[in-house]
């Protein structure tokens, strides 16, 4: 292998630009913001350098150095390189280097500059540990350190109730997701006696029984690692609240990283899932799409129709895994990754002009001063729609061409419909944002972003516009199914209609009448017109079908309940009875022993001749 420092050059820079902030430019805001950009870039170029010089398939597949040795238990710190991890790399380094670079504009008048550019060289660093990660030990140390770097970006406003909150909220729904997983790790431990991927893979290989009965429990509690970070269904209730974050950190934690990585996750452990674990994760995951695609086409605010948006197409992924699919799942995170950070910044670029202001129905006509944020925003949502020859068109049909392939006709008409709310909710909020007339002040008077905002936006358009044809599909294909050959351009435009004419038709024929739909309620629309139409349901939908308060009414309200419960056992029963009686039990013995220290002589001369008489009696008179 050519330049094998390079991965650990990679994964540690956004370390050292982590520590090197918080220790010596937290009062050097531009400094801090240099050492953490250039950090995730150079990233990024050592990454193509090493991919232009390893091919996908490096050999060997591993770095490791020694790490933990406890008696017979030892675990390495190891890099695993393949397809798979090379191709994240990318992802996480480049899409993230253009999220770094657009922060330097969108965050320049913050206080809190080089606090932020220091938690998010820590979420970077983290999220490649994910990604590099050869053992589930290591995976779960990176895992629980994105889990604590999301919470300090999204509470990066603390000041503000609400961004705690959602902090909090974040970070014990994972911890939930990840109580699950733990277990589930800890099972496989128990039953394989390993945790690096490969030997695993090898013991399943050699022994597809080794799991016995407990196989489909170890499959589901690993998932549960999944449920929390990717947001599926029922523990999607944070992702929409993290919204309190800066946009920036919305746009890190919904495209490329945080969200992505239960599905990568589930993609890298596939050969640990049986057949039942895997019919739950296509389920969930399909529930979760239609449920996100419903909520979205009632919310008014721009980061959480983007928000549920990312839900909806979190749940097609894990649904396409569910589907024994790791190829399409890991083809739509990759393009997913190009258009949604697209959105997210695209979106901060509205608010940045609107000075704050995410209402949908307080915006309109920015077109004509913002046009840059105008065609990449469009060029984004016609990616997320399924419109081609846009990347989310090619990624999103493999999903639903994959379910016909496996006769899982439910699964596809599921999918199909999502696609059609999609596009429905998605130009809702196109024509109400950019077309019609302004609905406030701050929309007269808009303008667009400074370059430093505006060329990311470039950028990730190319990507989001291309990203379904030049060959992401294949290389994923190299490492889940070796056999199949590479595809030409030609080929992987029309790949969809030549694969499965019939699915990518009907699929189409839901996205247009989504896109028509939506231009009909929304081109010239001075207020929302589905309530009306639909009454209760536009109400369920507007309030998230009130799972917030259903968990406020039943889980938050148990657990205050127990907790409340036990505080009374504790403080009644055993710190004041149990705990009491030795402590008064203790004062007691010491008062009466008190009571015999007089000071008299003739008192203790009479106590001595009573002891010896009773040590005499105890003697001699038995």
């Amino acid at each position: 292998m050519k330049y094998e420092f390079l991965p650990w050059l990679i994964l540690f820079l956004p370390l050292l630009a982590a520590g090197g902030i918080t220790l010596f430019t937290l009062n050097r805001r531009t400094t801090s913001a240099l050492l953490s950009i250039g950090a995730i870039v150079v990233g990024f170029i050592l990454s193509v350098l090493f991919i232009a010089a390893n091919g996908w398939h490096p050999s060997p597949g591993e770095l490791t150095a020694d790490w933990l040795t406890i008696g017979g238990f030892h675990v390495d710190f190891g890099l695993k390189l393949d397809a798979l991890s090379l191709m994240m790399l990318l992802i996480v380094t480049g899409v993230g280097g253009a999220i770094h670079v657009y922060s330097f504009g969108y965050m320049r008048g913050d206080r809190g500059f080089s606090r932020y550019f220091a938690c998010l060289s820590l979420f970077t660093f983290s999220m490649l540990g994910i990604v590099l990660a050869n053992n589930f030990i290591q995976l779960f140390i990176s895992w629980e350190l994105v889990g604590v770097s999301s919470y300090l970006l999204i509470g990066h406003w603390f000041e503000r109730p609400s961004a705690g909150d959602a902090a909090k909220k974040a970070f014990i729904t994972n911890r939930l997701g990840d109580f699950g997983f733990l277990l589930g790790i800890l099972m496989v431990w128990g039953l394989l006696g390993s945790l690096n991927f490969t030997a695993l893979q090898n013991k399943l290989a050699a022994d597809p029984a080794a799991l016995g009965g407990m196989a489909s429990l170890a499959a589901l509690l690993l998932f549960c690692g999944a449920v929390g970070k990717s947001a599926q269904f029922p523990l999607h209730v944070w992702l929409p609240d993290a919204m309190e974050g800066p946009t920036p950190v919305s746009a890190l934690i919904h495209a490329a990283t945080m969200v992505a990585a239960g599905v990568y996750m589930l993609c890298r452990i596939l050969f640990l899932l049986d057949a039942t674990a895997l019919e739950v994760i296509a389920w969930i995951g399909a529930f979760t799409a239609l449920l996100a695609a419903l909520i979205a086409v009632q919310q008014n605010d721009i980061k959480r129709i983007l928000a549920y948006s990312t839900l909806s197409q979190l749940g097609y992924m894990v649904m396409s895994v569910g589907l024994a699919g790791p190829t399409p799942a890991m083809f739509h995170l990759t393009t997913h990754a190009f258009f949604k950070a697209l959105l997210f910044l695209g979106a901060g670029s509205v608010i940045h002009a609107m000075h704050d202001e995410q209402d949908i129905w307080k915006m309109g006509s920015l077109r004509q001063k913002m046009p840059v944020t105008f065609w990449t925003f469009l060029i984004a949502t016609l990616a997320l729609s399924g419109v081609p020859p846009f990347s989310g068109f090619y990624s999103k049909d493999s999903i639903l061409g994959q379910a016909l392939d496996k006769g899982s006709y439910a699964l596809y008409l599921v999918g199909a419909v999502t696609a059609g709310l999609t596009a429905f909710y998605m130009f809702r909020l196109f024509y109400v944002a950019f077309l019609g007339k302004p609905r406030s002040e701050a929309a007269e008077h808009v303008h667009e972003s400074p370059a430093v905002m505006a060329w990311p936006l470039r950028v990730l358009a190319v990507f989001a516009f291309l990203g379904g044809v030049i060959g992401v599909s294949q290389i994923y294909a190299s490492q889940f199914s070796p056999g199949e050959t590479g595809a030409s351009l030609a080929h992987s435009l029309v790949e969809p209609l030549t694969h499965s004419p019939v699915g990518a038709l009907v699929g189409l024929a839901f996205v247009l009448a989504g896109i028509v739909a939506a231009r009909a309620l929304y081109r010239e629309a001075a207020s929302d017109p589905l309530p009306a139409k639909l009454g209760g349901l536009a109400a369920a939908m507007k309030n998230r079908f009130y799972f917030d308060e259903l968990y406020e009414a039943t889980v938050i309200r148990a657990h205050d309940f127990i907790a409340a419960v036990m505080d009374v056992i504790d403080r009644w029963l055993v710190e004041g009875f149990c705990i009491g009686l030795v402590r008064g039990g203790t004062d007691l013995a010491g008062r009466a022993l008190r009571l015999a220290q007089t000071g008299n002589l003739q008192t203790y001369a009479f106590l001595f001749v009573l002891g010896v008489a009773v040590a005499l009696w105890f003697v001699l008179g038995k």
